[in-house]
C-alpha cells in the first residue's frame, strides 16, 4: 500500500494532544490517547513526536501563542498616553472572559514545567515574551513584576472560581506601576 503525503499530520497529533489535556489532564496524555483523538496511527504520533514532552512542548508552544495573538489584536501599548494598569487588566478580562478552557489547559501546560524540565523554556519563553511586550511602556524589572502579577491574579481565579474583579486587578497593577514610577 503506498504511503500517503500529509502535511497536516503533525499540526492534527498537536491539536489532539491539546484535547486530549483539556479533556482529561496531563495524566491522560500518551501516545496511544492522542494518535486516538487525531485519528492517526499510533506510529504518527512517535514519529512526530519521540517523546510525549516533545509533544507537550509544541502544545504549548501553540497555547502560547494564542495569548500572544490576543494581546497583538487588543492594542494600547503603542499609546503611552494609555493606562496601562487598565489596558492589562482588560487582558486578563478577555482572556478570562473568553475561552475559559483553554486557559486553563494553557495553564496546566504552563505549571507541568514544575515537574516536566523540558517544558522550562517555553514557560519562560511566555513570561519573557509578555515581559518583553510591556518593556516600551515601562523598564525590564516593572514588566517582569506586571507578568506575575498577571499570573498571579488569573491562577487565584482559575483556582477558586470566583468572579475576575477588573478593578480590583487595575488597583493592584496600578499599584506596581505607581511604585515603579515613585522608585
Amino acid at each position: 500500500m503506498p504511503r500517503r503525503h500529509d502535511p497536516e499530520r503533525r499540526q492534527r497529533i498537536i491539536d489532539a494532544a491539546i484535547r486530549v489535556v483539556g479533556s482529561k489532564g496531563i495524566a491522560g496524555l500518551s501516545h496511544r490517547s492522542v494518535a486516538a483523538e487525531a485519528d492517526v496511527p499510533l506510529g504518527s504520533t512517535t514519529y512526530h513526536f519521540t517523546t510525549l514532552d516533545e509533544l507537550l512542548v509544541a502544545a504549548l508552544r501553540q497555547t502560547n501563542e494564542g495569548f500572544a495573538k490576543m494581546v497583538a489584536s487588543c492594542g494600547g501599548l503603542e499609546d503611552p498616553r494609555a493606562d496601562l494598569a487598565a489596558e492589562l487588566a482588560g487582558w486578563i478580562g478577555q482572556w478570562l472572559t473568553g475561552d475559559r478552557t483553554g486557559v486553563e489547559l494553557e495553564y496546566e501546560l504552563y505549571l507541568a514545567a514544575l515537574r516536566r524540565p523540558a517544558l522550562r523554556p517555553v514557560a519562560a519563553e511566555w513570561t519573557e515574551g509578555v515581559a518583553e511586550l510591556l518593556s516600551p511602556r515601562t523598564d525590564p524589572v516593572t514588566a517582569r513584576a506586571l507578568v506575575a502579577v498577571v499570573d498571579g491574579i488569573c491562577l487565584q481565579v482559575l483556582l477558586t472560581g470566583a468572579p475576575y474583579d477588573e478593578g480590583y486587578a487595575r488597583e493592584v497593577l496600578g499599584r506596581v506601576l505607581a511604585g515603579a514610577a515613585a522608585g
